[in-house]
Formats: C-alpha cells, structure tokens, sequence
C-alpha cells in the first residue's frame, strides 16, 4: 500500500498518524509511507524520529483578522495545494489520510483532484474548521469520540474508531501499586495526585499547585507534578523564595518532566491536567479519575469540549481557567478522593468512553476505501 499521511502542528495530530503508519507498516511490511507537513510544526523532528520521510509544503490557518502577513500566507497556502498536488501526483498513493492541522486541506484536495481515496480523523470531540470544511470533499471521516457525530453533517462517511494513544492500561494489583509508590518514595496509604499541563505545562496550573504546596493544603493527598520544562527553573526560584526546598517535601515530587508517563498514570488516583483529545483518550483508557482544565483561547474551545465528555459521564470534573485557584482545585481533590467508592465508580464511568482495538478499525476502514 501506498500511502500519504497529512499532520502538521501538534503532537496530538501527529501521534495518531505516526501510529496509523505503523499499524498500516505492521500489517503490510512492503507499504511505502510518506508525512506530509510544513517546515514550522512539531512533525519535523516526530515524524522523522519515527522513521518516516516527511515533505513539506507552504500551509497556514486561516486568520480571522486582516492584515498583510494574513494576505501573505492565504498566497502561500494557496500555493501549497499546488505543492501538494505535485507530491501526490509523484507518489501515486492508494490512499491519503489526514490527521488534523492545516496541512489537511492541500492534501484531501490534491486527493480528490487525483481521484484518490481520502481519510480525514477527527481526535477532538468538537470537529475543527479543517474537518467540516472538507466534509463533503473527502470519502470517510473517523471519530475519536462519539459526540463529535451529532457536531457533522455527512452522517454516511462518519465512522467512531476512537483515537490510537501510546499509554497501556498496566493491568497492576494493588500490592504493585503499593511497590511503586513505595520506590518513588510515596506512602501507599494516601491517594497520589498527578499534575501536568502538556509537555510544555501551564503556567495558570503551575501557579495553582505552587500555591496549594505553599499552603500546605495537601494534607489529604501526595503530588507528583511536572511543571514542563521552560517553567521549572523559575518555580525552583519560587519555592526557594519561600524558604522551601522541594528536595526536602514529605509527599511532594516536583519534576521539570515526566518520562515514566505510562507508569505513574497507572498508579496515580486522580489526575489534574489539561483536556487535549489525546489525554482525555488516555484517561479513558486508563479508567482514571479527573480535574480538567481546559486550555483556553484554543480554536472553537474544543477542549471544554473534550472535556466535558467525560464530566457528562460523572468520571471527571471541570474547572475553567478563568475560575482556576489553589482553594478551588484544593477543594476538588478533596472531595473526589473522599469517597472510596466514588472515586473507584469515576473510573468505571471513565472506561464508558473507551474504544477497544482502535488502530484495528482505522485500518479496516483504510482497506475497504483502497480495495473499494
């Protein structure tokens, strides 16, 4: 198979790709795989990382505002459809799939100008811009999330095949749990908070948790918090102001990073974090309890969105950014870890949402659109 997989931008529209490619490599090992993206986003170092050969184009969303650099990239990405129609033209594909950013429309429109079959996949809960544009051009659209099919139109061409995530749900007993935290230096007997705000973190979330620690108001719980890189240095600072040494904090674990990710949601209890359609996947999956906060200012605020799924479902609670205090979030945890038995239904209820074998049904619906 012959393929031309379009993401651009972010890791949660590249991620579903590279592992749509690999799914495609692990069941048709001969198939030639090509990225196509822009020079700017994150699938420059991703896409390559995986092993996959990335071209670029010239592509820029679309500005809501006028002025001369939003007249430029209009230019530019009308000469990008172009540059996307030579590729496709080149590489001859069975099939184009676009995971998301705006890369998508030069290539589902190249496809269509080709008569080759198109995928659009659709993380979010709330379709972006690009998808329902593009809804009538391409031939199938796949779903991560249930509610994003009343949000679209073409009810024939959509499909629900969920989201492919890289976290496994680790299947660990209690007595493992309790080993693990007991390596991180954490008691088995009180509920351990994981916190983070995306591999860069968030200032608003990192300024919230500073203040509960330096409140001590996590009389209740452990915290193991990654304040992403670029932030932890100041918060370093910040503690230190507060003759706080954060070495020294008795069930406290401030980290610039997480790279055990998998495994410390696995035994986490509650987790607190931002509401991008891959995370709110991986807490369905997991079964886990949540705080959302969603990111604003983000195009159509597809995160509330998000994260609203699971809150409708009782498996997770939402505190808007704007509303976002140590005392608020402090009350929060408290009242979702007070009760055993709520806690453990919050992550029964997360699992509703879960969608087994997805990268199995993404394939499928790839093959009958190529053997169509």
């Amino acid at each position: 198979m012959r393929v031309i997989i379009a993401a651009a931008g972010t890791a949660g529209h590249i991620n579903p790709g590279i592992a749509i490619a690999n799914k495609i490599k692990e069941e048709e090992s001969n198939s030639q795989i090509i990225f196509l993206g822009t020079s700017r986003g994150l699938e420059k170092d991703l896409v390559s990382r995986a092993g996959y050969e990335l071209k670029t184009i010239d592509a820029y969303g679309l500005s809501k505002k006028i002025s001369i650099d939003s007249i430029k990239n209009l230019f530019k990405t009308y000469k990008g459809i172009g540059q996307a129609n030579k590729i496709v033209k080149e590489f001859k594909p069975d099939i184009i799939i676009g995971t998301g950013g705006y890369i998508c429309g030069a290539a589902i429109l190249a496809g269509k100008k080709n008569n080759i079959p198109t995928i659009l996949h659709e993380s979010n809960a709330l379709p972006g811009k690009a998808v329902r544009m593009l809804s009538k051009k391409v031939d199938k659209i796949l779903l991560g999330f249930e509610d994003a099919v009343q949000k679209l139109d073409e009810k024939e061409k959509l499909v629900v095949t969920g989201t492919p995530v890289k976290i496994r749900d680790l299947n660990l007993s209690d007595k493992q749990k309790e080993q693990k935290l007991k390596q991180l230096a954490f008691s088995p007997n009180k509920p351990l908070i994981l916190i983070f705000g995306g591999s860069q973190g968030a200032k608003r979330i990192n300024d919230t948790v500073f203040e509960i620690i330096k409140q001590k108001l996590n009389n209740n719980y452990q915290i193991i918090w990654a304040t992403g890189p670029t932030q932890y240095d100041n918060i370093v600072e910040q503690f230190k102001k507060e003759n706080i040494d954060i070495e020294t904090l008795i069930g406290v674990k401030v980290l610039p990073y997480i790279y055990n990710m998998e495994e410390i949601m696995n035994i986490a209890s509650v987790l607190v974090c931002r509401s991008g359609a891959m995370t709110v996947t991986e807490i369905s999956k997991l079964g886990k309890p949540a705080i959302f906060i969603p990111l604003p200012n983000v195009s159509e605020n597809h995160q509330e969105y998000n994260a609203r799924t699971l809150e409708k479902l009782s498996a997770a609670r939402v505190i808007l950014d704007s509303e976002l205090n140590a005392n608020i979030l402090n009350e929060n945890i408290n009242s979702v870890i007070s009760n055993r038995n709520n806690l453990e239904q919050m992550g029964i209820n997360a699992r509703l949402l879960s969608i087994s074998n997805v990268e199995d049904r993404i394939y499928d619906e790839i093959t009958k659109l190529v053997n169509k």
